[in-house]
């Protein structure tokens, strides 16, 4: 995938991250509030410079669709809690193609952009008492890209 195909697929995360946290706020009273506030700021910072970085290399930036499929429901502060940290696996699985650019400057923003998801994943969990997932060498790398396995004497 080339570099502006990783900067879309990054841009769709995000817009799909400002939709859930849109919609996941409401369901959350005091600091997690706050907190959903502030990173629902982050993630439209961050749809934005995504934006101008993709214009600026003369690529037509993808539209935010009207709605989303959230992977959870937010009925209730930890269902808000538990979308909010499905949003942000989303958005460390979008970042690493990214992370394969061959511009450095590229690399680096992706990943920045996994090391903060992954750590706002695990607050949210931690947040809702919930484990902290599968244990992962590779966080986001979906298991199709760490096939074939290694055989011994290969």
């Amino acid at each position: 995938m080339n570099a502006v195909d990783a900067l879309q697929e990054a841009l769709k995360a995000e817009h799909a991250a400002v939709y859930g946290y849109g919609a996941l706020g409401a369901r959350l009273r005091g600091t997690l509030q706050q907190n959903a506030k502030a990173l629902w700021d982050a993630h439209r910072a961050q749809r934005d410079a995504l934006t101008a970085r993709l214009t600026a290399l003369g690529a037509q930036p993808a539209s935010a669709a009207a709605v989303y499929r959230l992977p959870v429901e937010p009925t209730s502060s930890r269902s808000a809690a538990d979308l909010a940290a499905a949003l942000e696996d989303a958005l460390v699985t979008a970042y690493v193609t990214l992370a394969g650019a061959s511009d450095p400057a590229l690399r680096t923003l992706a990943a920045k952009a996994m090391q903060e998801a992954m750590g706002r994943a695990v607050r949210w969990r931690a947040a809702t008492g919930r484990p902290q997932g599968p244990a992962s060498a590779f966080p986001g790398l979906p298991p199709a890209v760490l096939s074939p396995k290694p055989r011994p004497g290969d």
